[in-house]
């Protein structure tokens, strides 16, 4: 397996776009697929960053596995989650649906450990979702955005991730031979799921039905639930419902077993010969890239008039000594505007030559200590963590009074504009009440 870095935003981003969960409770009935066991299945309302639950009604104590990646076992055939001794299987179409449908949050109820396999769709599951209802939650959805590609290579399967602001995914599926070779390519929205990706079956090669059987699976497989492949014919009880419903299914499969990252994704997916095994391995990474950028992304923004300490500051900032030119804010209010605090002592380097006899604090570092603080209104947006900000500008500028060693200086940043990649401010240095500098700063913020 080989991948290449991403980057994502942080969970607060795209605010705009609520998490959404069901309205209702929703129940069926029916057969399993691999274990043919007879099993009542419920979806339920949860509340904002639930995400997706599995809850065993069978067993003592009624014990519940969280749809995530990290409880991934199995993948022969399908997606198997196991907690402790606790194990759900074939998880993937009904995460499928609620995540192709716009749904964040969702306990799924079962008395066995396996959903029922319906058709060998998604479809049974969409109509329920849609007998239950959705709704919006006080909580803004969470996103993975790669910001550059994302490679998984397993076998002869190849998964990549480009960087895109919709859903889409761009698959090839191929069978034994080079057999039903299949190609579609579709922004996946939820309508478009719910026509087009959702009846898709699942299928199986005719070559490959005795060593499943020999090993145990597919006992609640029939012809009423799978669509199976011989020669260049095909056997079901129904004719196909699209002339490439293979690829559709497997679009249905990768969007099932991507749901186990527990965000939904804003990038193009371009899949030849995937597999659940391959799905899951990309939800990993992704996971593990997302784990790592919020290690280093800046704390949830402040109410308005919260301290930011240094240690915030340099989390947010990548200036360090001797160029690192607040020590605090002291008054932040998002997009808005702050105030900086510098204390200026002897011990700052450029003592020793601005001016020997003479010290002074040079005016460019005053501009620097105000970049850097309307940097910090820009850069502690979600959307911008991670991002670096250029000085590109000043007008106005106006040097007034010295400053000393032992002066305090109070920098004030009043944001003129704020756009998703440039920014101007209004900036003025205060020493005991009196401005000392001001101007007007236009930067610009870069991805590191």
């Amino acid at each position: 397996m080989t991948d290449r870095p991403c980057r994502t935003v942080p969970e607060f981003a795209h605010s705009m776009e609520k998490q959404r969960t069901l309205a209702s409770s929703a129940s069926m009935e029916g057969t399993a697929l691999h274990t043919g066991e007879k099993v009542s299945l419920t979806i339920e309302p949860a509340p904002p960053n639930h995400g997706f639950k599995f809850k065993r009604s069978d067993l003592p104590d009624e014990p519940i596995v969280e749809a995530k990646v990290e409880h991934v076992k199995t993948v022969e055939r399908s997606t198997t989650l196991v907690e402790g001794s606790v194990k759900i299987h074939t998880v993937e179409h009904v995460l499928s649906a609620l995540s192709g449908m716009g749904v964040d949050n969702a306990l799924i109820t079962m008395n066995a450990k396996e959903p029922p396999i319906s058709d060998g769709s998604a479809k049974v599951f969409v109509e329920l979702i849609k007998q239950a209802g959705i709704v919006d939650q006080n909580e803004p959805q969470k996103f993975f955005e790669p910001i550059e590609p994302v490679v998984i290579q397993s076998g002869e399967s190849i998964l990549t991730i480009l960087p895109d602001p919709k859903f889409r995914i761009s698959c090839t599926q191929v069978g034994p031979e080079g057999r039903f070779t299949q190609y579609l390519s579709a922004e996946i929205t939820p309508e478009f799921y719910e026509k087009e990706i959702a009846p898709a079956r699942t299928f199986v090669f005719y070559e490959d039905v005795k060593p499943l059987m020999d090993k145990g699976l597919i006992k609640g497989g029939s012809l009423e639930n799978a669509v199976v492949a011989r020669g260049d014919s095909v056997l079901s009880k129904e004719p196909l419902r699209f002339p490439d419903e293979f690829v559709r299914h497997k679009i249905l499969d990768i969007i099932g077993d991507l749901a186990l990252a527990g965000r939904h994704l804003r990038g193009h997916i371009v899949a030849v010969k995937p597999g659940h095994g391959p799905n899951t391995e990309l939800a990993a990474v992704l996971t593990k890239r997302q784990a790592e950028f919020l290690a280093m992304a800046p704390p949830p923004i402040p109410a308005e008039g919260c301290v930011l300490s240094i240690t915030e500051i340099m989390r947010t900032l990548p200036h360090r000594f001797p160029f690192l030119m607040v020590d605090r804010i002291i008054e932040f209010v998002v997009d808005v505007r702050a105030i900086g605090v510098k204390a200026v002592t002897i011990n700052e380097p450029y003592f020793q030559g601005h001016f020997p006899g003479h010290p002074v604090m040079p005016g460019v570092l005053q501009i620097e200590a105000m970049a850097q603080v309307a940097s910090i209104v820009m850069m502690r947006k979600p959307e911008n963590a991670g991002k670096i900000g250029y000085f590109m500008s000043a007008d106005k500028l106006k040097f007034r009074k010295p400053v000393f060693p032992g002066d305090t200086l109070f920098i004030h940043c009043d944001m003129l504009s704020a756009k998703k990649r440039l920014g101007k401010a209004a900036c003025k240095c205060i020493v005991n009440n009196e401005v000392v500098s001001e101007g007007e700063l236009l930067f610009g913020l870069i991805d590191r």
